[in-house]
C-alpha cells in the first residue's frame, strides 16, 4: 500500500530542492569530465565520485555505507541487467536498493581492491583505518571541484547533477524518484524544468 503523504511534506521536499538548486546549479557534461580528470588519480576519491554521481545519494547516506551493502556483478559490462546494487538508509530510517550501473560498478571494484585492512565495516576507509566522515566527504569533494574550476557547487550538486542528467537523458521520472527517495513524485518533477534549462542552455553554447 502507497503511504498517503502530506501536501505540507511534498511542499517541504520541494522547496528544499528549489532553494537548494537555486544556489547550486546541476554541472554540465564538460564540468563533469573535468571533474574526471581531477580524481581521475586517487582510487578512493574517484570511488566516491563516481558513486555519487550515478546514484543521486544524499552525503547522510553515503556516510553510513558499510562494505556489505554493496553486491558487485562477477563480471562488469555494459550489458543492461548485469548491474550490481547498494542498500541505503535514507531519511527517517526508510530503506531502499539502488542499481550500480556499470562505471559505479567499476570504480567501487577497483578501490576494494586497494581499501585498507581493517576490521571496520565502513565502505570508505581513510590511510588510518577509520571510516571517513561527513567533513573528509565534504573536503574531498571540494577538493576536486576546486581542482576542476568548478564554482558554486557542493557534495549536493552532483545530486542534482545525477536527477537532471538522467531526466534529461529520458530516465523515467518514477525510477529517478525511487533512486533518489523522494517520497513524492512532485517532489522529483522539479528536475523536468532543471533538464530543460541545461537542454537550452547546452544547446544554445554548442550551436554547429
Amino acid at each position: 500500500m502507497n503511504k498517503t503523504i502530506s501536501l505540507d511534506e511534498s511542499l517541504k521536499e520541494y522547496n528544499e530542492i528549489f532553494l537548494s538548486y537555486r544556489n547550486f546549479a546541476p554541472r554540465t557534461r564538460k564540468e563533469y569530465k573535468r571533474l574526471q580528470l581531477a580524481y581521475s588519480h586517487e582510487t578512493r576519491d574517484a570511488a566516491i565520485i563516481e558513486l555519487l554521481l550515478q546514484t543521486g545519494m544524499r552525503l547522510s547516506e553515503l556516510v553510513n555505507l558499510k562494505v556489505y551493502d554493496i553486491e558487485l556483478p562477477k563480471k562488469i559490462t555494459k550489458e543492461p541487467f548485469n548491474v550490481g546494487s547498494i542498500h541505503i538508509i535514507g531519511k527517517g530510517r526508510k530503506e531502499r536498493t539502488i542499481t550500480l550501473n556499470w562505471k559505479a560498478c567499476k570504480a567501487i571494484k577497483t578501490y576494494l581492491k586497494v581499501r585498507p585492512k581493517t576490521d571496520n565495516k565502513g565502505l570508505f576507509i581513510t590511510k588510518f583505518g577509520k571510516p571517513v566522515g561527513p567533513r573528509g566527504f565534504q573536503n574531498v569533494i571540494k577538493k576536486y571541484l576546486e581542482e576542476a574550476n568548478i564554482k558554486n557547487a557542493s557534495v549536493h550538486t552532483l545530486r542534482h547533477t545525477f536527477a537532471t542528467h538522467q531526466i534529461k537523458k529520458g530516465t523515467n521520472i518514477r525510477v529517478v524518484q525511487e533512486a533518489l527517495g523522494h517520497e513524492s513524485l512532485q517532489t522529483t518533477s522539479v528536475y523536468i524544468s532543471l533538464a530543460r534549462k541545461l537542454m537550452d542552455k547546452e544547446l544554445q553554447e554548442h550551436a554547429l
